[in-house]
Order: C-alpha cells, then structure tokens, then sequence
C-alpha cells in the first residue's frame, strides 16, 4: 500500500512500463504468408500515413501516377527527403518511424537511411519477428484475415505455420455495401448457393461459408471496417445479414462481433490506402443491435472524434459491448490522451485502451512506446486524484488495473 504520492506516481509509471500487453487489432501476417507480412525501413517510410502526408508537401510536378510506379526504395527516398530531411518530423507518423529506429539501436540522429537499411537487410524475419514482440512487450497480436482474399485463403488452406503470438480475426467487410457482389462470387466458386441479393436461403448460406471459415482459422472474432452511413434496424441488405448469418454464425462460433465504424473509402482514390477520410456515425444504430441481439458480444471503435463520448455512454448502458482502441486517426497523442481519460472517468476499466492497428510489424514498437507513455501519464493523475480522495492503492492493485487495460479486460470480455 502506497501512502507515498511520490512512490505512488513511480509504481504506476512502473506498471505501465512493464505489464504485458495484447495488441487486439493489427494487419500483420506470419512469416510463412511471405510478402503480406511488411517489415524494414522501406515499409516503415512508405506507410500510408507519411504517403499522405507526403503529398501535402511535394513538388507539384509529383503525381500519383509517378509515384505508385517508382520501386519502393524510391518511394521511401521522396518521404525521407520532404518528411525528415527538409522540415522537422513532428507529426506522430514521421515520429514513429523515428522512433522504431531509434529503438533498434540505428543512426536517426546522423540520418543515415543507408545504414538503417543495411541493418535491416541483415535481419532474418524468423528470429526479428519475436525480437520485435519482446522489445514492444506483447503476449499476442490478432491480425485480420481476409476470408474473400483469394490470396488470403489459399494460404490458409496450405496449413502454413503461424507463431503463437499471431491469432486470427475473421474479416467480413465484403458482405457489406459495396462488397456484396465480390463476396457473393467468392462464395459461389467456393460452393456456396448464395443468390445476388441475400435472401433467407442466401443468409443461411452465407452463414455456413462463415462457420466453415471459423472452423479452419479459429478466429478471435469476426470483423468488419463499415462506413459512417452505417445503419441498422431497416429492411436493408446490411440488416438481413447482421441478423440472419453474421450475428448466428458468430455465436455459433462462440466469438464477437468487431465493428470498427467510420471510415470513408476512396476520398482521393490517387492516395489509394492514403486516400481515406472519416465521417460521424450513427451511434444509435449500433444501440438497436445491442437491443436486438441481446445475447451477442460486440468489440467497437469509432473513428471520429465526435463519436467518442455518445459511444462511451452506450457502453456503459450495455455490458456486451466493449470498446476498444484509438483508431485510425484517433491514434494521435492529444486524442488518446483525451479517449483513455473520457473512458476510464465512465467505465473505470472495463475497456482497452489502445490497439496499434500495425500494417508493418515494426510499428509495433512505437506505437506501444508511445502509448504506454501516454497513458501513464493519464493514469499517474487518476490514481492521484484517489490518493488525494483518501484511497491507498496497493502495487497489486495498480497492476491489476494497467493490465486490465491493456488487454485483461478484452480477455475477460471474450471469455464471458
């Protein structure tokens, strides 16, 4: 029991520093899927955020065109020249990658790419992948997998290995808006009687292509990236298959339901993955679901700003939704900062905090660094405000707090 503020303020920066962590959202793959695992400096440099903001400030003469045809060395060249050589690397995208590098041990302050290159050229994945989980202090990471990915599943149906420290998700996006149509061709080929618009027939189809798929990859949970036009409870296409195969499937398959809701597709279509926006969503759609299938477990994350604090509320008028993360472009220091505040003052520790949403595996290494420092900082005055109150927190109790966070809670939640 801490009766000091001082080594009050010191146990909980501790705890932060070394609880265990579970990353719940990462588009990161195993060594045995080869080049859908991205890793290196290119990859780090040519991330779809310093693409983006690399076009805020590039020569005009610079298309999109040019740049997607150039290899990816030239790619990651033009973002180490306008990014961090020509103005400082003060977003938090140019910052991460600085500190990915800085973290391994290579030369940022002498700006020496070539170096940095040659030392990831000598790493071999197999040995740097759990290298890179250790140094972020991870248990496991569940990654995305894409079960209308042609690519995708006929790795998954080779039997390839995957380390203990990936677990799977089941993507479903395609069964939604504009996917229908590829969804239903993947289903067809494979089989599956699925018509052109989802009847009842079609549901249970889709239902048995989803239990299938859960039984051969074991997924975590489902997931689907949905737009903010996201709606619910009308005699849409979308609600037809949440309630007769998405939400069936999943708890047959004993798993939640992921939605992460608010994205906008093909703002510029140039920027390609860059090229997305964010809009506000309907937050009451997402509570007619939790009304509707009252025995079902739904993860969430919003992407806007504006979302957050309505969503928050739902979750504590809902025990089976759980929310999780900074997503997309919350994932900024002064917002995470703000979200992990905002939730904890509502739902103590009933949520996770933070998910990195890795694309490179490297980004694993900053963005837990940099989120643990964010949030010590916002539980160092939580639990300052208790001392003040009267309450003597113990270093059991503050580790148990941290790794609720930090992925206990989303374990609890799942096991439930």
């Amino acid at each position: 029991m801490y009766k000091d503020a001082n080594e009050l303020v010191a146990a909980v920066r501790k705890a932060v520093e070394t609880t265990v962590v579970t990353d719940v959202h990462t588009h990161l793959f195993p060594p045995s899927h080869g080049d859908m695992l991205l890793w290196g400096a290119d990859e780090i440099l040519t991330y779809h955020y310093l693409v983006a903001e690399l076009f805020t400030v590039a020569p005009r003469d610079l298309t999109y065109e040019k740049f997607w045809a150039m290899p990816k060395s030239a790619q990651a060249d033009l973002v180490w020249e306008h990014l961090f050589l020509n103005r400082g690397a003060l977003s938090e995208a140019a910052r991460g990658a600085i500190t990915t590098f800085n973290r391994l041990g290579l030369d940022v302050a002498g700006r020496d790419l070539t170096g940095i290159r040659k030392w990831f050229a000598e790493q071999n994945i197999e040995e740097y992948l759990p290298k890179v989980f250790t140094m972020a202090n991870i248990d496991y990471a569940v990654m995305t997998n894409d079960v209308f990915s042609a690519a995708q599943t006929e790795l998954w149906r080779q039997g390839l290995a995957v380390p203990e420290c990936l677990k799977t998700a089941l993507r479903i996006d395609p069964l939604f808006a504009d996917g229908w149509e590829k969804a239903a061709g993947v289903m067809v080929e494979a089989g599956y009687a699925v018509k052109a618009e989802p009847d009842e027939k079609t549901c249970d189809e889709v239902r048995r292509y989803l239990l299938d798929w859960s039984a051969r990859i074991k997924p975590v949970y489902f997931a689907a990236s949905i737009g903010p036009e996201f709606a619910y409870g009308d005699d849409s296409a979308f609600t037809r298959l949440i309630d007769r195969a998405v939400m069936p499937a999943a708890a047959e398959a004993g798993v939640p339901l992921a939605l992460m809701i608010g994205v906008r597709r093909d703002v510029n279509p140039g920027l390609r993955d860059a090229g997305v926006g964010v809009g506000v969503s309907d937050v009451m759609a997402l509570a007619r679901m939790l009304q509707k299938h009252t025995d079902a477990k739904l993860l969430v994350t919003m992407l806007s700003r504006v979302n957050q604090h309505e969503l928050t509320v739902l979750a504590r008028n809902f025990g089976n939704l759980h929310i999780f993360g900074c997503w997309w472009y919350c994932n900024n220091p002064s917002i995470i900062s703000e979200m992990t505040r905002q939730r904890l003052e509502m739902l103590g520790t009933a949520f996770t905090c933070q998910h990195s949403d890795a694309r490179v595996l490297d980004q694993l290494i900053y963005k837990w660094n940099h989120a643990r420092k964010l949030v010590a900082d916002v539980l160092v005055d939580k639990y300052g405000d208790l001392f003040e109150a009267g309450w003597r927190p113990t270093e059991e109790e503050i580790n148990r707090d941290v790794r609720a966070i930090f992925g206990g809670s989303f374990e609890e939640f799942l096991n439930r």
